[in-house]
């Protein structure tokens, strides 16, 4: 556990987050700053159909299902607690290196979802089927790296996928609720094992009516506690910004953040909340009912837009405000209690929206990366064993609801390693195929 904890704070803390910056600047410029058609990339999710069954899947996502399918991965309790720690750990600032890892990793976002949905090939059933080992076994004939980063996800699925969120919703539902925790996680394992049975169009019609909702709903509960708490909204943007780029001073006498901490602690935040760089974005676009490559990028794109852009900036507006308002309370507060403490502030059910929040983007997460490790198990097995790759994934959700995550927590950012190194490879040696300087249709 030790030796573990020193690989990954070496790596995590600095090689990678460099490596992984350095890719969506990369990707910005080679893509001439993609980012500005994100409105298209919305518009286009929210639209009509247009499909081409030469190119895409007839059983494939919807613009719409796809959207929501990734959010459904990516959404997850990193986005309330994740961000807490962060400013916790590197200050006010952290929120906008945050917010900037966010709006650059949608390029990356993009470049990985147009090479998915452009290079499909047939899976044991027959339909098109796109993902970074497809490329990286068919495309690039590298198969080795195809299964590695098959087994990365199905690892990263039983880790991060199952045990962290599963503990999040037994957790949450223990402290605000009273129930047991045993209790919480058979029903929580019953529920995500009824839609997984069901298959794709379960996770997408799920993903479909919980995300948006449940998004909405914490978003409606962080705009009323800024508009309740408005004196302190430009002095939050003044301390983000200037904690960003110097040091600052909190209320109290509280001593500021270096630059250093805040982009380290922004930047890493920001690039585990939209996954950016680790291709799984790829896994839902590929198998998309989208004919056009530069349409699924944008809509994936978009996804990257709503988790780290907003609803990351937005949670980190209302802990900041709460740190300004009530800096006597704030060294009292773990980092992951910050945004309960916050939400306590509103005048009624501030803690049950906050909850019922935590419950639904955690069991989002579940259906969502039961997904990704599906496609990985596919791939590995053929198509073969899909009962038994479920019947595990359900058992994992069970074992994170009872058990300490520390250890999790530690082998899922080392497998997330496994994850990106295949993915970074795929990007760079498929760099010079996509462009979108000649495109007519935008």
């Amino acid at each position: 556990m030790e030796f573990l904890l020193h690989i990954n704070q070496f790596l995590w803390g600095g090689p990678v987050l460099i490596l992984l910056m350095g890719l969506h600047l990369y990707h910005t410029f080679h893509l001439s700053f993609v980012q500005r058609h994100i409105f298209r990339g919305i518009q286009l999710s929210l639209g009509d159909e247009t499909t081409d069954e030469s190119q895409a899947s007839s059983h494939g996502f919807s613009r719409f299902g796809s959207l929501t399918t990734t959010l459904a991965a990516t959404l997850g309790t990193g986005n309330i607690v994740g961000v807490s720690t962060a400013i916790y750990l590197g200050g006010p600032g952290a929120i906008f290196w945050c917010w900037l890892t966010g709006v650059f990793g949608m390029a990356t976002t993009y470049a990985e979802t147009w090479l998915c949905t452009r290079y499909r090939y047939a899976d044991y059933s027959g339909h098109l089927q796109g993902g970074p080992m497809y490329i990286l076994a068919c495309l690039l004939k590298k198969k080795a790296l195809g299964v590695l980063y098959s087994i990365a996800l199905c690892l990263s699925a039983f880790c991060i996928g199952c045990t962290t969120q599963s503990n999040a919703i037994t957790d949450t539902c223990s402290q605000v609720f009273g129930f047991m925790p045993a209790i919480t996680a058979i029903i929580t394992a019953f529920v995500v094992g009824l839609i997984l049975m069901q298959g794709k169009r379960w996770i997408e019609k799920f993903s479909m009516a919980v995300v948006p909702s449940m998004a909405i709903y914490f978003f409606g509960g962080c705009i009323l506690y800024l508009i309740l708490h408005a004196d302190y909204l430009l002095p939050s943007l003044s301390q983000i910004f200037s904690s960003a780029f110097g040091f600052s001073q909190i209320g109290g006498g509280v001593a500021g953040f270096t630059v250093g901490k805040a982009v380290r602690y922004g930047v890493a935040r920001g690039l585990f909340t939209n996954e950016a760089g680790l291709g799984t974005a790829g896994l839902v676009a590929g198998s998309s009912s989208e004919a056009k490559p530069e349409n699924q990028a944008l809509i994936s794109m978009s996804a990257a837009f709503w988790d780290t852009v907003v609803l990351c900036a937005v949670t980190g507006l209302v802990l900041v405000s709460f740190q300004l308002e009530y800096s006597a309370e704030w060294p009292l507060l773990s980092p992951g209690s910050l945004t309960a403490a916050a939400f306590s502030k509103l005048p009624f059910w501030g803690e049950e929206i906050l909850a019922a929040a935590i419950i639904c983007f955690a069991l989002a997460t579940l259906v969502g990366w039961s997904y990704f490790g599906l496609q990985g198990f596919d791939f590995l097995f053929h198509g073969k064993g899909q009962r038994l790759y479920q019947g595990l994934y359900v058992i994992m959700i069970f074992a994170g609801g009872v058990m300490p995550l520390s250890l999790v927590w530690e082998l899922t950012d080392f497998i997330n390693l496994f994850l990106l190194l295949p993915a970074f490879y795929m990007l760079i040696r498929c760099r010079s195929v996509f462009s979108i300087q000649n495109n007519k249709n935008w």
